[in-house]
């Protein structure tokens, strides 16, 4: 639920879901990404249709990336399900701590870049949008990232404006999540007991994203990204050093 809380507000913290189900509820790798994956389907699928009511969401690039990511969350689960274990853990804690560091770097003052309007970047190949697609989708369904805190960035220096960003990788991960979670759930002979948490993952995160994007108004978003970036390098500086030391 804050997890969601965290995608509602700032649209970051997705990346926190993997991460929390190992360390908290000591999952195994596996079936943590399957139920991040299956929680950022409904963060997706909650958080995209307020960005197209408000004009922010260009379908045709946004169903091109949807397209790539289809194709290369299928190929990344296949990684993901290749590692052992232990290796898929340090990658989704290196994952964690890159992107914690993103979001700080991202928050340093920028020149102003004056950014193109949706015709421009409607010229761009339709091969761009698929390669990007594809690419970000392989490294977050291998990873369990959640998507926004890769996509949002390269989208951005396409051209389109933060919010259109957002917005189309929110749609983006529920392309990037259907066929991961599906995958992990069937190919990673999941216990009985995890799909069990498969529910109340769903209505916690929901309620989370709900909650998040009907008070994002109210609270200092650049605050909250800052505690979550930091939080989460933090954990994972900590796993990582524990798990080199131990």
């Amino acid at each position: 639920m804050l997890v969601g809380a965290c995608i509602g507000l700032t649209g970051i913290a997705g990346f926190l879901l993997p991460i929390f189900y190992v360390s908290v509820l000591t999952l195994d790798p596996v079936a943590s990404l399957a139920l991040a994956f299956s929680a950022f389907v409904v963060s997706g699928i909650l958080g995209w249709p307020a960005y197209r009511a408000s004009g922010d969401l260009p379908l045709r690039e946004c169903g091109w990336l949807a397209l790539g990511s289809l194709v290369g969350a299928v190929a990344g689960v296949f990684v993901g399900l290749a590692l052992p274990a232990h290796v898929l853990t340090v990658i989704l804690y290196i994952v964690v701590l890159v992107s914690g560091t993103t979001v700080l770097v991202r928050m340093r003052p920028k020149k102003s870049i004056k950014l193109k309007d949706d015709a421009q970047t409607g010229e761009r190949s339709v091969a761009v949008y698929v390669a990007v697609g594809a690419v970000t989708a392989v490294i977050c369904a291998a990873s369990g990232a959640g998507g926004p805190v890769l996509v949002v960035p390269i989208l951005m220096l396409l051209g389109f404006s933060p919010r259109s960003a957002v917005g189309m990788s929110l749609l983006d991960s529920v392309a990037i999540g259907i066929p991961s979670a599906i995958g992990y759930f069937v190919g990673g002979s999941i216990d009985a007991s995890v799909w069990s948490l498969l529910l109340p993952a769903f209505i916690g995160h929901g309620i989370g994203t709900i909650a998040g994007s009907m008070n994002a108004h109210r609270i200092n978003a650049m605050v909250l990204k800052v505690i979550v970036a930091v939080g989460s390098i933090g954990v994972a500086l900590y796993k990582l050093a524990g798990m080199l030391l131990g």
